[in-house]
């Protein structure tokens, strides 16, 4: 028998469901588990792979949310079965460095992507280095996010960036409602690629940096990274990985 650990949202419908699945296949806890269940939606499965890191067990979501991205579909009869055949797929974070106007440094993981926006009523202007080179002097901007391939789907795409293969070794540059340069589209930057974001004007035009809901408050500097050391491992169902996910989004 697989030893699964099962979490959930504060939502109601998450709540209810990890009771009834609790009462049916018993629970495990964290340290012990082979397996994590993690019940809710998008939002809550960043959280439980945030927080488990450090665990070996790989997690499979239900999704009892929105819009279940990175979610299985729930059922409660065959979640064993289901579990024990599914396909795991790794993915790694991106690592975020901001330093704020006052000189503090912060530090965070991203799974979907790293995200710089305006904090005031005028637009940013953001400078632009890849690996030390200078590549846009100056973006004039609602923001700019970093999104690694398994994130693409998000803001990225919302923002108008490119869905991205799973394997793909590269990350998405993509701009906020750019001003100047107006036709500006973003770009494709090697996976192993450092990214410095400059704030210009910080005081004038205060920004803040936000890693998966981690946010920081007028950012001046911003580094961002893949992280390789760090490995988020995530079970789906045969046939519907992340992969098939990505592939459909783009005709819908």
């Amino acid at each position: 028998m697989i030893r699964i650990a099962f979490l959930a949202s504060p939502a109601v419908q998450a709540q209810d469901a990890h009771e009834r699945l609790v009462a049916r296949h018993g629970d495990t806890s964290l340290e012990e588990a082979q397996v994590i269940v993690a019940l809710g939606g998008d939002g809550f499965m960043l959280q439980t792979l945030h927080a488990t890191q450090h665990l070996d067990a790989p997690v499979y979501g239900m999704n009892c949310g929105t819009i279940g991205f990175l979610m299985n579909e729930y059922s409660e009869a065959d979640v064993v079965e289901r579990v024990a055949a599914a396909e795991e797929q790794v993915i790694n974070p991106l690592v975020m460095e901001a330093t704020s106007a006052d000189g503090s440094r912060h530090t965070g993981l991203a799974i979907n992507e790293v995200s710089l926006l305006r904090a005031g009523p005028q637009a940013a202007k953001l400078k632009i280095s890849v690996d030390g080179k200078v590549r846009l002097p100056e973006l004039v901007c609602d923001g700019a996010l970093v999104s690694t391939p398994a994130g693409s789907t998000a803001y990225n795409y919302s923002a108008h960036g490119p869905i991205l293969p799973i394997g793909a070794d590269v990350l998405a540059l993509t701009a906020v409602a750019a001003f100047r340069p107006r036709r500006w589209r973003g770009a494709l930057i090697p996976k192993r690629s450092e990214v410095r974001i400059d704030v210009l004007e910080a005081q004038k035009r205060p920004v803040m940096a936000d890693a998966d809901s981690r946010s920081v408050e007028d950012v001046v500097t911003v580094l961002v990274r893949s992280e390789p050391e760090v490995r988020h491992r995530i079970l789906f169902d045969p046939g519907h990985g992340l992969d098939e996910r990505l592939i459909r989004e783009q005709f819908v």
